[in-house]
């Protein structure tokens, strides 16, 4: 019989603690979805209100509204949401409301799918769909929300919406671009949030370049030259000229003073003190503070900065024509030849317009061809060399960091054998993926075993991380949703 080890009861118990508490957040959402129940059945009291006093339908909703805020101290906004989303449950999503009702997906996931979901409501009402549609839309969704992160689910959702409706997402979205605004809320201690409604490429464009910005000033800070505070010329200095030689004074300065460069009259200011040139250990040495500021802090201070500094004009051109922030965008060929209108895809973010993807295509000296299979996988792009053809292919394919729920984009991601190289690991795309620092830190060599986690890809690009537990989670390639 095998003897039990300390070690092994301290993985059973580290494997019961993990268990425990995927259970206790299913037990959350699930309450979740019974809150949800309770607001359908208020919703329902409110109806019937409305229908008594017509007039008063506003005042009716605000009061209900503000009374649920007051009691679950949550906010306004929230509350509203919570209110809608629980009435798209009910009358439009059943399969996601069952889901939901047994904790298979959380609060955060339904909130995507709904709002994912309206535009596909209103092809229906505007019977340019079938009913049916919402139900394949549901499955479809439900698949990656079960398996995956919010945010995850929510670019899935978009591009299903998209795919499932056709060409109204374009028209969706330049409705949506006639909201662009800017708004100031103060949050406390001198402090205020500036929120910017923009179109999902210029923000993501905006975001990428303020992270190159302060990553170029992170680098380079120490190279910087201190800025000195002004020496205050003391009360009562004098210059030589203000002495006669006849002054006994005079005299007195040669052997205590100093003439600068100017012919002006000081004391010396190193007198008595240890020439920190001759001895660097000098006690009189002034240490300077350094730039201090964290990442996201430069960021702002960027941001500020080329705000208030920089002034819009047609010699400098538009935003389009002087981005130099790196995003990703697929179009289909036809798109860019203007055969069609069919959306592009913002790679990790969604739909966009096929007139900003032509654009931006106008403004590059060249882009990547994607092939697809059957199934809607990349499976190679055109390129001059292999090198490049995998880096491509393993951009187009992974577009973020491959760790289950991770969307760090692939241009702040690594590369990584998922075989070791210097273990024998093949130099192919079906051994490489994209990682980010943090994730690809954990499968390195030097981590101690009972800390180190292992990576494996299957032919279909599928990524299976096992654990120091011995669990196994798996993030599937991302797919390509085709607009028709």
């Amino acid at each position: 019989m095998t003897r039990r080890t300390d070690f092994d009861l301290d993985l059973e118990e580290r494997c019961r603690l993990l268990d425990e508490w995927v259970a206790t957040r299913r037990q959350i959402a699930a309450l979740e979805a019974e809150s949800y129940a309770l607001l359908v059945e208020r919703i329902g009291m409110h109806d019937s209100d409305v229908s008594e006093s017509p007039h008063h339908r506003e005042a009716i909703y605000r009061s209900m509204v503000a009374e649920y805020s007051a009691a679950g101290h949550i906010p306004k906004g929230s509350v509203e949401y919570a209110f809608t989303d629980a009435r798209t449950l009910t009358r439009t999503l059943p399969a996601v409301q069952a889901a939901f009702s047994v904790g298979s997906i959380g609060v955060r996931h339904v909130r995507e799918i709904v709002r994912a979901s309206e535009i596909v409501d209103d092809a229906i009402r505007d019977g340019r769909v079938d009913a049916e549609t919402m139900s394949v839309y549901e499955a479809a969704v439900l698949v990656v929300a079960e398996n995956d992160t919010a945010p995850r689910t929510k670019t899935h959702a978009r591009q299903v919406a998209a795919a499932l409706v056709g060409e109204t997402v374009v028209e969706q979205h330049r409705r949506a671009a006639a909201e662009r605004c800017v708004t100031v809320k103060s949050v406390g201690d001198g402090l205020a949030a500036l929120t910017a409604i923009l179109p999902e490429w210029v923000a993501v464009a905006i975001s990428d370049r303020l992270t190159q910005m302060a990553r170029h000033i992170t680098r380079t800070r120490n190279e910087q030259e201190p800025i000195l505070e002004p020496l205050d010329e003391p009360e009562g200095s004098l210059y030589l000229d203000d002495l006669s030689p006849d002054d006994p004074r005079y005299e007195s300065y040669f052997d205590t003073a100093v003439i600068a460069a100017d012919g002006t009259f000081v004391t010396d200011p190193l007198a008595g003190l240890i020439d920190p040139m001759a001895d660097p250990s000098s006690p009189d040495i002034e240490h300077l503070s350094g730039d201090a500021r964290t990442f996201d802090q430069m960021r702002a201070d960027v941001l500020a900065d080329l705000l208030l500094t920089a002034d819009p004009s047609e010699a400098t051109g538009t935003g389009l024509e002087n981005i130099s922030a790196r995003i990703q965008v697929t179009v289909a060929a036809s798109t860019l030849a203007g055969e069609d209108d069919r959306p592009a895809e913002l790679d990790g973010h969604g739909p966009l317009d096929p007139d900003v993807a032509r654009g931006l295509a106008g403004h590059r000296t060249g882009w990547a061809r994607l092939f697809l299979d059957a199934q809607g996988l990349v499976t190679e792009t055109d390129s001059y060399s292999p090198t490049e053809q995998m880096r491509r292919f393993l951009r187009a394919r992974d577009q973020h960091c491959r760790f289950p729920g991770c969307r760090m984009p692939v241009h702040r991601c690594e590369i990584d054998h998922n075989h070791d190289h210097a273990r024998g690991g093949r130099t192919r795309v079906d051994n490489l993926s994209h990682f980010c620092t943090t994730h690809h830190s954990l499968k390195h060599p030097d981590i101690h075993e009972r800390h180190r986690w292992t990576a494996r890809q299957t032919s279909d690009g599928s990524l299976t991380w096992t654990s120091p537990l011995g669990r196994e989670y798996v993030d599937p390639p991302r797919r390509r949703v085709m607009f028709v």
